[in-house]
């Protein structure tokens, strides 16, 4: 079996679903620390957010969720150098976090959401 091949070349943003994007603008530059890109409004009066966690190597959106939306994990592993002092720091900040698991030969991680119910997880790189 032969895959047609396209022209997709990468990945431009993650999109995370929230209820209302000044709040979570607020909790992702705030207390996460992201940086604003972009905070333009679309023509429908919405707004196109993107922010970088750090580098510009993956970018999310914040967009406003569909009714009755289910939150949960979004799959996005966000990275530090040090796990416990990004746990420690986001526990202070109020930010609902999971322990710090350990496991031989696997990097330090954890989850933790955002005010929306989100679920995202940071793992620290070697």
């Amino acid at each position: 079996m032969n895959a047609t091949k396209t022209d997709i070349t990468g990945v431009r943003t993650v999109s995370i679903p929230v209820d209302d994007q000044d709040a979570a603008l607020r909790f992702y530059v705030d207390t996460l620390g992201f940086r604003t890109l972009q905070d333009n409004p679309t023509p429908d009066g919405g707004r196109w957010i993107e922010l970088a966690p750090g580098n510009d190597d993956v970018i999310v959106t914040l967009e406003p969720a569909a009714p009755n939306v289910t939150r949960g994990a979004i799959g996005i592993r966000f990275t530090t150098e040090d796990a416990e002092t990004a746990h420690s720091k986001l526990q202070a900040a109020g930010v609902d976090t999971d322990e710090v698991l350990r496991w031989p030969g696997v990097p330090a991680m954890f989850a933790f959401r955002d005010p929306d119910g989100n679920a995202f997880s940071i793992t620290e790189i070697a």
